[in-house]
């Protein structure tokens, strides 16, 4: 059953409650708590938008300094080898209107890390809790300025501490990977993508009710959310699983698949209305690393992106364990040296099954679908007999204790 639900016509996101903050301004796709998967999401699939728009993109992109010089000059075809892009998502209200309320700071609720392999043939989105303890590095401000490094900092304390550049210094110390871009989203980004790609479908269990986010969704089934209403999906903490910000990210990643799955249908980027529309969100609502801001390097990007199976775009949470405190969590460092050593070595890896988190569940009416089909080979010009003891390729490794899932998983959030 689909309920058709136009959040522009809906209630405003009510002002956040503790743990249910959202990115924020100037900042690039990610748009929600956990979400910062949205920049990932349009490199991913929107090479048309970014060339369709090149001129209005080119004069008008928003660029910060994180220390990772200027863009590359020019160039034509896929970005060559493997890269690195940081996503952040400020809880900064200003320019958001008056429905998200007022909050002292800025905060980077969202961090997220996204990693494409070397041949393209890859995308892991990994999800850094905003809670998690962390060390942070010294490094500079975005205006130079040297920021001291601190030890046991909640990571989404780093944005206030030091700028953007200083949240890529923290996530390349906690993951040992050198991070080439960056950028930034806000609320008001995540309400105007979802009406541009015309709504997200997205699957409950049960009835989804929340006074603090305002989402209602009364029963179980299937929605298709746009506007304010998905920003209160997205920001929904009291009303899936546990209850906790690690059930919200799992519940956020329910969106953000079907988010691909619906950038990637002919419907949205076969339409030249919508494809200009996300391109406007992208424009108007973030801000890019110096790496980043060169139309030439987005195309390249989006090129290298475009094209990778729906089951080989992971998204996963940074592996972690809860404090003594049971108020925030920590690195749990032998699940998350395995993510980092396979993603360091670009080796491709497994969740194990039914690791969707505590917010998430596979939906039991999901269409059934084949994986993706190794790469033809050239058929063998002898008629030797194959050696029955010679070696097969090994299956990718399986990371027990990884939550996440694919773009091709068809999931629903789990409601309390």
């Amino acid at each position: 059953m689909t309920k058709m639900r136009s959040g522009e016509n809906g209630r405003p996101a009510g002002a956040p409650t503790r743990h249910g903050r959202l990115p924020e301004a100037k900042a690039w796709p990610t748009a929600l708590k956990g979400l910062a998967l949205v920049l990932s999401v349009l490199l991913i699939s929107t090479v048309a938008v970014i060339g369709i728009t090149a001129v209005r993109f080119s004069s008008g992109i928003d660029i910060v300094d994180i220390g990772k010089g200027d863009a590359p000059p020019p160039s034509v075809g896929a970005y060559p080898g493997g890269f690195n892009i940081l996503i952040v998502g400020s809880d900064t209200r200003e320019g958001q209107g008056a429905a998200f309320g007022k909050t002292a700071g800025t905060l980077n609720d969202v961090n997220m890390l996204l990693h494409v392999s070397a041949d393209h043939s890859r995308a892991i989105a990994v999800s850094i809790p905003r809670d998690t303890i962390v060390p942070v590095p010294s490094c500079e401000d975005d205006k130079g300025k040297v920021k001291s490094a601190m030890s046991g900092q909640p990571i989404n304390s780093v944005l206030s501490h030091g700028g953007l550049g200083c949240v890529v210094a923290t996530v390349e110390h906690l993951t040992d990977l050198d991070i080439q871009f960056a950028g930034m989203i806000t609320f008001q980004g995540v309400i105007e993508l979802s009406n541009a790609v015309g709504g997200v479908p997205v699957c409950v269990d049960g009835p989804m009710v929340d006074a603090y986010s305002t989402i209602n969704l009364p029963e179980a089934g299937e929605y298709v959310l746009s506007g304010a209403e998905a920003l209160a999906f997205l920001r929904t903490r009291h009303g899936v699983g546990d209850g906790s910000d690690l059930a919200r990210n799992a519940s956020q990643r329910v969106y953000l698949s079907s988010l691909v799955r619906t950038l990637q249908s002919g419907d949205t980027l076969g339409d030249p209305v919508k494809v200009y529309q996300i391109a406007e969100v992208a424009l108007n609502n973030m801000t890019f690393s110096a790496s980043l801001g060169n139309i030439t390097t987005l195309i390249s990007l989006a090129q290298a992106l475009k094209d990778i199976p729906l089951d080989q775009v992971q998204f996963v949470q940074y592996p972690t364990q809860y404090s003594a405190d049971l108020l925030k969590v920590r690195p749990n460092k032998p699940v998350a040296g395995q993510l980092f050593e396979a993603i360091a070595a670009d080796l491709p890896f497994q969740l194990a099954a039914g690791e969707t988190g505590a917010g998430a569940t596979i939906d039991p009416k999901a269409p059934v679908t084949e994986p993706t089909a190794p790469p033809a080979t050239e058929e063998p010009t002898t008629t030797e007999t194959p050696d029955a003891t010679a070696p097969t390729a090994a299956e990718p490794e399986v990371i027990e204790g990884l939550e996440g899932q694919t773009a091709a998983d068809h999931t629903c959030s789990v409601t309390r």
